[in-house]
């Protein structure tokens, strides 16, 4: 069966009144939350983690994929009206769009962002389509030494993008893979790192690490002063439409961008930094009006805002392919998947087919729900700036209490609760990164099956782990991004004490 035909049964499941709601649910909710400074798409999954554990699975993963690509197009909002990019993707957008927010013409550089991010959304989601099939099949022949490798890069890549530095990163990393080895062992079922507590033999639910490490942590950080700054929100002056000079000055970038966005969304570490950047770089190099950028160029919203969307998209091709995390909000996504027993990866499309192409049906539908609901009704959104953060944060408290409580009532449950969520706190308060934390979590057990039955299928011979051509080449990658970027740093450095000592000379 070809992929037009798996799409169209796809949309027989995304377009059930059910799953319609779901969708709406989740795109207003992102669309909210991007708007909120501090306030992202990963916090508000792992909130709604413990109230959707006894819903639809398939229902809970479109809203989850919904609040995904709102939190991205609510994003620009913030940036271009507040100047106060929600995460670092939407620094480019904060830009260029606040110069023209303050200039006047706020109204262009939304609806540019927005249908920017519904042109790259439809295209990309395409190529999620198409291509993850493909990979997906090529996975299956993986064998434990090749499984074990890619989880590798994997961790190394994800902690090497999150943070300040690789080594706060594996540090992160390795927190997670210490929580991960709390309980049974899967494979002699021998008790681990349980200190003699039997509520820990079941090891520690991925939901209350997410929304302590996402909610409690931010909530705590956030009390304690952290990133308190002055917020002045740009009025939209004037008309929100496009003229044909902006239609004409962004479609092109809008096309650019996507062709940014979506591959190097998909690659491990790819993120959605480095096609924001390099959209900006393009589009400052082949516009007709250079002048205008650092002064407000609509082409600087345009592209970076698409690959900004389409990165969103090329994000869930290793996650739904392969089981493999690549963002903050693609770690909580994987931990709703594993809450209903589901396990990302090759086998997917086989065994959850109407599931998975439900999932991708559904980001189609979320990306018209977005558009209408994006530039008409970006007066509301504006008006969700005036909550006051005390409030926000409260509620966020009291509701992944409450969300807890319903989903395991249990004191020691909530005792775990608040111990991680100062663990997340602490890791903000010191700028160590919190996905690579979840990472190591939930892909620990997923890295150490393979690697025992590989060493138990050789006998202990390690160099089974480097017996094939495919784990030989993820190794030498993960090598590569550990080394090479440690190389470009310490000649930056000598180039920059061999200009001092000139200098002093």
């Amino acid at each position: 069966m070809d992929t037009f035909s798996f799409l169209a049964q796809g949309f027989a499941v995304a377009l059930q009144p059910t799953n319609l709601l779901y969708a709406l649910i989740g795109v207003t909710l992102g669309t909210a939350v991007g708007v909120l400074p501090g306030i992202g798409p990963a916090l508000t999954v792992a909130l709604l983690l413990p109230v959707t554990y006894s819903l639809d699975p398939g229902g809970s993963l479109i809203m989850f994929a919904g609040i995904y690509y709102g939190g991205m197009y609510g994003g620009s909002t913030t940036s271009i009206l507040l100047n106060t990019p929600g995460e670092s993707a939407s620094i480019i957008t904060a830009l260029e769009g606040n110069k023209m927010a303050r200039a006047g013409r706020g109204g262009p550089a939304l609806a540019t962002a927005a249908i920017g991010s519904f042109v790259a959304g439809l295209i990309a989601t395409a190529g999620l389509a198409f291509i993850a099939p493909e990979i997906a099949k090529f996975a299956i022949s993986f064998g434990e030494p090749e499984k074990f490798a890619l989880i590798v890069l994997a961790f190394v890549t994800v902690s090497a993008a999150f943070g300040d530095s690789p080594m706060r990163g594996l540090t992160s990393l390795a927190i997670g893979l210490a929580i991960g080895l709390i309980g049974l062992d899967e494979l002699s079922g021998r008790a681990r790192l349980t200190f003699g507590s039997p509520e820990l033999l079941g090891g520690i639910g991925v939901t209350i690490l997410a929304v302590a490490l996402f909610a409690i942590g931010e909530s705590l950080s956030v009390a304690g002063g952290q990133g308190r700054t002055e917020e002045h929100v740009e009025a939209i002056r004037g008309s929100i439409w496009m003229s044909r000079s902006d239609w004409k000055r962004s479609w092109k970038p809008w096309l650019r961008g996507t062709l940014f966005g979506f591959p190097i969304g998909a690659m491990p570490a790819g993120g959605a930094e480095i096609p924001t950047f390099l959209s900006y770089a393009t589009e400052k190099k082949l516009s007709q009006h250079p002048e205008e950028f650092g002064h407000g160029a609509i082409e600087g919203v345009a592209g970076p805002e698409a690959a900004n969307n389409a990165s969103a998209a090329g994000t869930l091709v290793p996650l739904l392919t392969l089981g493999l995390p690549t963002s903050a909000t693609a770690a909580i996504m994987l931990a709703g998947f594993q809450q209903y027993n589901i396990q990302p990866g090759p086998l997917l499309f086989q065994s959850n087919p109407e599931l998975v192409w439900g999932l991708i049906a559904s980001l189609f539908v979320a990306n018209a729900m977005l558009l209408v609901l994006n530039l008409p009704m970006v007066g509301l959104w504006v008006r969700l700036l005036s909550i006051p953060r005390p409030w926000l944060y409260g509620g966020i408290l009291v509701f992944a209490t409450l969300g807890t409580i319903g989903s395991n009532p249990s004191s020691f449950q909530l005792g775990l609760l608040l111990a991680f969520g100062l663990l997340g706190y602490l890791l903000r308060r010191f700028h160590y990164p919190i996905a690579p934390v979840v990472v190591g979590f939930i892909l620990g057990p997923m890295a150490e099956l393979p690697l025992r039955r590989a060493l138990q299928n050789s006998r202990g011979d390690p160099m089974i782990l480097v017996s094939s051509p495919i784990s030989i080449t993820l190794l030498a990658i993960t090598v590569i991004v550990v080394v090479v970027p440690m190389v470009l740093r310490q000649m930056g450095k000598g180039r920059v004490l061999a200009q001092l000592a000139a200098e002093e000379d």
